[in-house]
């Protein structure tokens, strides 16, 4: 660090990238799948796939509730959307167990949007699963996985600063590629992969430490308010109270002309119908619409919605969702939409989804580049145990990872249904096919563990579409699959997966391993002439 700049900075480049970079890489791969994570839950879910939704669709809920919780405090009805075919039905019961401990989000069950049956999927985590671990881990208290984290984010920051600092050349080297160049190929293609999506990595990268403000720096709004920060957020997102307590039983009203006419006053599809004290004289109907995505006031909550009275049908308020939003909140919302996508369409989020493919090769190049270029210093000796070491976890959390992946969704397609606990089954198979992963990359840290486990990729990835045919009846040759798209693109993003893995073990098979290699040949003419210092300095930043 005593040296100029540009070399300190990449020192800190390579060490901030290097020491969690193993954790980033799944942090990556995880929160780019958790683009999808609707979708990878309805595809985990075959018994739902031939829910379609018809205009009687909110008439049926309203029956099926009826007959299900009658004399419950509160209804929710979540109707279908693009990306959900079914209805979420919940309610509260109205129970001295409901108050002194219930689940707090009362029951819940599953519709068929075109029949009324209530459908009973096999249990998943689904895309839920790789959307918590993408923040939470799996298995580590909360609060510490929060924080480690936030710390790998904050190490991620470092890294893309460092490294824009230390490649004052960066932009003129992004068109730059030499393959079958080793070390020099492994930097070119790092360069790329950063500064295809710099700003989209920047964001990404801040907006992430954003969300969790709260946590990092709660000073202020414990000094402002006096519940702290939980005094901010009653302040910011003021609950609303239920409506008042008790009545006498009472039916209530046809839901289907409420549905109609707040269609047809915000001229947006109804999302979600809510009753306080259902088949009660008291009872308040809340209906409430789609809205437009904005992507600077685009949160929880604030939909247009119309409350009726729930016994007369009488409409008792207009609330248009438009209420304006502080400058302040505006920029919040901006960076915590960008990073979350909820305003996004499908364009956009295939379009997000592929810079976080990016930013995984990103990161998975720059952790190959430090193997690289110091198995190339040996010059031909036996590598350390510590270069083993981390060639191995490269193994680990690059195929490794990506193999855990498939077998989480091999596992959704061959665990009986019936299994007690089946969810968690399907977790531990994703984390013993990791394990197992790490302990053969462990035991094999060179090339012929990344062939294996390249190959092993290719096969599970593969073997996935096929898996889908013999198992259910949505898959690629099915109408049903193609009727809802997420259900085909699942299987094609398989077959694509299986594609790369094969073509990057052709790859690592066709290339010889060169041992006793001398020292890196300098960069091809047509680049400029260099200086030795400038040419470590991008060498080392990578």
């Amino acid at each position: 660090m005593k040296a100029g700049l540009r070399q300190s900075m990449a020192w800190l480049h390579t060490w901030s990238g290097l020491l969690l970079g193993w954790l980033l890489l799944a942090m990556f791969v995880t929160g780019t799948s958790a683009y999808f994570r609707e979708e990878i839950s309805l595809w985990m879910a075959p018994e739902l796939h031939h829910s379609q939704p018809s205009p009687d669709t909110p008439a049926l809920a309203w029956a099926a509730l009826n007959a299900k919780a009658p004399d419950a405090k509160s209804w929710d009805i979540q109707l279908p959307e693009a990306r959900s075919p079914v209805v979420q039905l919940r309610w509260q019961p109205d129970t001295p167990q409901a108050e002194e401990g219930g689940r707090r989000r009362g029951e819940q069950a599953v519709m068929d949007a075109g029949t009324g049956e209530l459908l009973s999927p096999r249990a998943s985590r689904g895309g839920d699963f790789l959307y918590r671990f993408h923040f939470e881990l799996y298995g580590v208290p909360r609060i510490w996985a929060r924080w480690l984290i936030c710390v790998a984010t904050m190490f991620m920051l470092v890294a893309i600063v460092s490294g824009v600092i230390t490649h004052k050349k960066i932009f003129k080297d992004f068109f730059t590629f030499r393959p079958g160049k080793g070390q020099r190929s492994w930097l070119d293609s790092h360069n790329a992969t950063a500064v295809l999506a710099l700003p989209f990595h920047f964001m990404i990268t801040y907006s992430g430490l954003l969300i969790f403000m709260v946590m990092l720096m709660p000073w202020g709004m414990n000094a402002a308010y006096e519940d702290g920060w939980r005094g901010f957020f009653q302040d910011v997102f003021p609950r609303e109270e239920p409506a008042a307590e008790g009545g006498a039983e009472m039916p209530m009203v046809d839901i289907a002309p409420l549905v109609a006419r707040a269609r047809d006053t915000f001229d947006q599809p109804v999302r979600r119908i809510s009753v306080d004290w259902p088949n009660r004289d008291n009872a308040v109907i809340r209906v409430s619409t789609a809205k437009d995505p904005h992507i600077t006031d685009q949160r929880r909550g604030g939909n247009p919605t119309l409350v009726f009275n729930g016994g007369t049908g009488e409409l008792l308020e207009t609330r248009p969702g438009d209420e304006a939003v502080p400058g302040a909140f505006r920029v919040y919302n901006l960076l915590v939409n960008l990073h979350l996508a909820r305003f996004a369409d499908p364009t956009v989020r295939w379009l997000f989804f592929l810079f976080g493919v990016g930013g995984t090769a990103m990161v998975a190049t720059g952790m190959l580049l430090w193997v690289s270029k110091r198995t190339q210093q040996l010059r031909g000796k036996a590598p350390g145990a510590a270069l083993r070491l981390v060639n191995g976890l490269n193994i680990a959390s690059l195929t490794g990872l990506l193999g855990a992946l498939a077998a989480y969704f091999a596992a959704n397609r061959l665990l009986p249904v019936e299994l007690a606990a089946r969810e968690s089954w399907e977790i531990r198979v994703f984390f013993l096919t990791w394990l197992l992963a790490l302990g053969h990359a462990l035991l094999r840290p060179g090339r012929r563990g990344w062939i294996e486990q390249l190959a092993a990729i290719t096969v599970l990835w593969a073997a996935l579409p096929l898996l889908n045919v013999a198992t259910t009846d949505s898959h690629l040759f099915s109408a049903t699959a193609w009727r809802t798209g997420a259900l085909a693109g699942f299987d094609v993003v398989c077959l694509l997966m299986a594609a790369t893995g094969g073509y990057a073990l052709w790859r690592v098979v066709r290339k010889q391993p060169v041992r006793g290699r001398g020292p890196l040949p300098q960069g091809p003419r047509s680049q400029g002439p260099r200086s030795k210092r400038g040419a470590r300095t991008a060498e080392d930043g990578a």
